[in-house]
């Protein structure tokens, strides 16, 4: 996130670079399962564009046609994975 040169000029006025950290999952089983199925690791960096391409759990369950919307979107995160 940070270059060279912007690392250096924050180290000269005594501040440590931060870093952005991924996104809190909630303790939800079936989130953690998706994630998984979509080839994620939920530790990832890239775990925040995964979390937007898919939809809420709410949606997924109990609705059948949910769930079945939803499998096409899996493959293709798993494709770019």
């Amino acid at each position: 996130m940070w270059d060279d040169v912007q690392r250096e000029i924050l180290a000269a006025l005594g501040h440590a670079p931060m870093v952005l950290a991924p996104p809190e999952l909630p303790d939800d089983p079936l989130l953690h399962a998706l994630l998984r199925a979509a080839g994620c690791d939920a530790q990832a960096p890239s775990v925040a564009d995964v979390l937007r391409a898919l939809p809420p759990t709410a949606t997924v369950r109990g609705n059948p046609g949910g769930k079945r919307a939803l499998w096409p979107r899996l493959r293709s995160l798993r494709r770019r994975a």
